[in-house]
């Protein structure tokens, strides 16, 4: 090729690539026009711009589709029911033993992305909702109930890069159970309602069997009960097993990210008041027997608790506790009166100093993400005796509104045997300093 046909050939090249604004780079400032350089860098501006906020955009979406792992998983529970009352032992129209449950369950999961600061922090902490149904082999006295309730567990050591122990609980409501009925279901002295709360607590092995698929096997246990709130509440108790598998919708490539180290704690107190109301049922002893009172008791309850925030994962502190109980220090009246066929019970309420009380008690939460577990004991310091003059104890679940605000649900024991009240309400949380896992 000649010299000429060559600088031919380096012009046309030259043309195509300014053409499609490639080659201005090339051309010295003093040969381009100035409204092409001005052009030029208007256009260079406004792209880099767009792409900025673009990829900015993509990595948002990509971050908030990540932050969490959803779940799905499937369970079969059996467990041996203790024979805690006359119906469960045997004294029921069937004339056998309720002594064995079985329960399949459907689950749905989340947890924080793996490798992240809070799951880090957290040790792997899922939390979720499941549905069960339960057979206690005596549907027609018992019924056939079931459930739906919130979970979460975490892991409490690792045993090997793809095997750890976990612990899990679950509360929840199970609905169709067939309660006591003096006519149609004599019997049943377990219980009195057709809506019982459900309380599970797991020890298990987790054995990340592939990528995506877990399995677990271990140890329940499981409580029925309808707190107090109708009469009988003998409750169901049982221990089993439970096995089951969990499926992962984890993108591939996606399996961990690796973070920064965990920022220091800011060790601090925070301030928890909580506000909280409920009803119950009592029976009342008359010659050596329990008879169920027709009459339902208002509960209120206020608490204020002064909390050290020790870590991420624990605080406690001292809580000042003031309850109304209207169902305290009843007695049984003078007379009997006849309704109907039946005679009812009188009984005869003391005045309102004797249904209050204030109280002491130490305290000490479980922090997780979402949900906090409590455990409280205490006495009660000002009082006008009777059923007042007693200790009491607390297990409680506060479940996340807003960074300071929470429900709260609780159960409350009086001398650590016999069944006291249901807790339910909302609280604030003054002065949290807790940071954030974002």
């Amino acid at each position: 090729m000649s010299f000429q046909n060559s600088i031919r050939l380096l012009l046309v090249l030259t043309g195509i690539l300014w053409l499609h604004g490639g080659s201005i780079a090339a051309i010295p400032a003093s040969a381009a026009p100035d409204s092409l350089l001005r052009h030029d860098a208007g256009s260079y501006d406004e792209g880099y711009r767009d792409g900025y906020r673009d990829g900015f955009a993509a990595a948002r979406r990509s971050s908030a589709r990540m932050r969490f792992v959803h779940s799905l998983g499937a369970e079969f529970r059996p467990e041996y029911v203790f024979p805690t009352n006359p119906f469960l032992a045997g004294d029921n129209l069937a004339a056998r033993p309720i002594d064995l449950s079985l329960s399949g369950h459907l689950r749905y999961s989340f947890r924080y992305r793996p490798g992240s600061l809070a799951d880090r922090i957290y040790g792997g902490a899922y939390q979720g909702v499941g549905i069960a149904c339960y057979s206690f082999g005596n549907a027609e006295e018992a019924g056939t109930p079931v459930a739906i309730y919130l979970f979460q567990g975490a892991r409490i050591a690792r045993l090997a890069p793809k095997l750890s122990l976990d612990y899990e609980w679950n509360l929840g409501l199970s609905f169709g159970w067939h309660p006591y009925n003096e006519t149609d279901n004599p019997k049943n002295v377990m219980t009195g309602s057709r809506l019982n709360a459900l309380v599970n607590i797991d020890l298990l092995v987790n054995w990340q069997v592939h990528r995506n698929v877990h399995l677990t096997a271990g140890v329940a246990l499981t409580h029925f009960s309808n707190g107090n709130t109708t009469f009988p509440n003998a409750g169901l108790n049982a221990v089993g097993l439970r096995t089951g598998l969990t499926y992962d919708f984890l993108p591939r490539g996606e399996e961990k990210v690796s973070g920064k180290s965990c920022p220091p704690f800011p060790r601090h107190i925070s301030y928890d008041l909580t506000l909280f109301g409920s009803w119950r049922r009592r029976g009342i002893e008359i010659d050596g027997t329990q008879y169920a009172l027709a009459e339902a008791f208002p509960v209120v309850g206020i608490s204020f608790a002064p909390m050290y925030n020790f870590g991420y994962k624990f605080r406690a502190g001292i809580s000042l506790d003031g309850v109304y109980d209207g169902s305290t220090n009843v007695v049984l009246a003078d007379q009997i009166v006849a309704v109907g066929d039946r005679a009812e019970i009188i009984v005869e309420k003391p005045g309102f100093d004797r249904q209050i009380a204030l109280g002491v008690s130490a305290r000490a939460e479980f922090v997780m993400p979402h949900f906090s577990v409590g455990l409280g004991l205490g006495g009660n310091i000002l009082h006008k005796g009777g059923e007042l003059n007693a200790c009491y104890q607390m297990l409680t679940l506060k479940l996340s509104m807003t960074r300071n605000s929470y429900l709260h649900i609780g159960y409350s024991l009086r001398d650590f045997h016999l069944p006291n009240f249901l807790m339910l309400g909302v609280g604030y949380r003054f002065n949290n300093k807790y940071p954030s896992q974002r």
